[in-house]
């Protein structure tokens, strides 16, 4: 009930340093002290109840300096209680005061627009019930009302509503810094969101944007947590860049590098990858965390980024050779797919979202080994890909880490991109496999090769096949 019958903790606290709520509270006990002492002086009151006002002075003194221990760490309960006993002493009163319609008029106005101005619509419901079961003790105590005919003594009706126009006024003042407050509780709330948001897109800079969009979307959480998942891994690096890092300023060679990476990362980001970091000139990606399409999908996905990017690498050699830089920048690049461990790693004061396991480094061995504009691909890739992708054999190489010696398969194109001028024919069929790599015949060897293709069209078509 605490929390209906008061504002937010910390829009409270703020109300509280310029308008604390006890005051309000000692302000209309005040005024309700000199209403009683009217109607006493008056005779709209017995004489026996000289200590109504005194009491109405002396209770809510008591009651703040009994509860100021408690009110410094539970504010707000303590608020509540004391509204809710109030009520109940003003339906006690009300009885008590044999039903008088000025004072009780009176005390309703002064509990019901100070209720509902705290603790809103629900905490004024709340204290109507408690002002009730007050009138019910009040009668049990002290008896039924005497019926009269009497009409409202003007003194006392005129104090009454004076000091219902002051509470009234007061309450209003309340109202409005609680207003003002609120307003510049919110000013602030949204300067810093701005500021919030503005740090967040610097900070987003140094984490890949899926990584930063989960974490941001509550779907990860930043602590020291792994997982293993299939993922496709991309090494590449540039052939040749530490001889020309030494011939270029150092300026010069900034430049250049960032250009490049720029370049790269927005390729890797329009087919979704997950660039893990950047070491020197080399870049790690990879593609099915935090969010897969699939396994063949990712696969694809990186294989199609490499292609891309190595026909980009043609433009920006075109480029740099207009800013004076001759020597031919080449990339060579490795991708594998497998299960690797994803997450964060490091301390819980730093931490880095990256990817261990033999399937990275066996990523990177095929970079290593990669040929200057060559993309190497593992026997796993190359399953997933080889619907969409036109690939080269490269025979077997041994990794470390690896007790057999590993198949490897340079990438090509993409098959829709080969067309007529195409250098490979494929077809695999239940007993027919062919693959032809028209650039790797010789030309002493071209026909022979004619001659043994049209040898095998020769007995496939004679043979009657049921």
């Amino acid at each position: 009930m605490s929390g209906n019958l008061s504002l937010d903790l910390t829009q409270q606290q703020l109300i509280n340093k310029e308008f604390p709520p006890q005051y309000l509270r000692l302000f209309a006990y005040v005024i309700s002290a000199v209403v009683l002492f009217a109607a006493i002086w008056v005779d709209d009151l017995s004489k026996s109840l000289w200590w109504a006002p005194i009491i109405a002075l002396v209770y809510p003194t008591l009651s703040h300096l009994f509860t100021s221990h408690w009110r410094h760490s539970q504010e707000n309960r303590v608020n509540s209680i004391l509204i809710v006993i109030d009520t109940a002493m003003c339906g006690g009163a009300m009885a008590l005061f044999q039903f008088n319609p000025t004072l009780s008029l009176f005390m309703f106005f002064i509990v019901s627009a100070g209720t509902i101005a705290i603790g809103g619509v629900f905490g004024w419901m709340v204290c109507m019930c408690t002002m009730v079961l007050g009138m019910i003790a009040g009668l049990l105590l002290f008896g039924a009302p005497e019926a009269t005919s009497l009409p409202p003594n003007m003194i006392t009706l005129a104090v009454a509503m004076l000091g219902t126009t002051l509470f009234s006024t007061a309450l209003g003042y309340f109202s409005f810094k609680q207003a003002r407050t609120l307003m510049a509780f919110q000013g602030e709330l949204k300067n810093r969101q701005r500021e919030a948001a503005k740090l967040s897109r610097k900070l987003s800079k140094y984490l890949p944007p899926q990584v930063w969009g989960s974490i941001f979307s509550g779907q990860t959480d930043a602590k020291l947590e792994t997982q293993r998942k299939k993922l496709t891994v991309f090494f590449s690096d540039i052939k040749g860049f530490a001889e020309i890092s030494e011939e270029l300023q150092p300026e010069a060679l900034t430049d250049l590098l960032n250009s490049y990476f720029t370049e790269m990362s927005r390729i890797a980001l329009k087919y979704g990858g997950t660039i893990d970091k950047f070491v020197g000139d080399a870049i790690l990606i990879f593609f099915g965390d935090p969010s897969s399409r699939g396994h063949k999908q990712d696969a694809a996905a990186c294989v199609l980024m490499a292609l891309e990017m190595r026909k980009k690498m043609k433009l920006l050699r075109q480029q740099w050779l207009k800013e004076g830089i001759s020597k031919p920048l080449q990339v060579r690049m490795g991708i594998n797919t497998g299960y690797c461990t994803v997450g964060n790693f490091g301390a819980e004061s730093r931490m880095d979202y990256t990817i261990i396991g033999r399937e990275v480094n066996l990523a990177s061995r095929l970079e290593s080994v990669a040929q200057p504009s060559e993309i190497l691909i593992a026997e796993s890739t190359y399953n997933s890909v080889r619907d969409v992708i036109m690939c080269r054999d490269r025979g077997q190489i041994s990794v470390k880490g690896f007790s057999k010696t590993v198949p490897i398969y340079e990438v090509v194109d993409h098959r829709k991109e080969l067309g007529a001028t195409q250098s490979f024919l494929e077809c695999e069929l239940d007993g027919f496999t062919m693959f032809v790599d028209i650039d790797k015949i010789r030309n002493y060897e071209k026909d022979n090769v004619v001659e043994a293709l049209e040898e095998a069209a020769k007995r496939i078509r004679n043979k009657l096949i049921v």
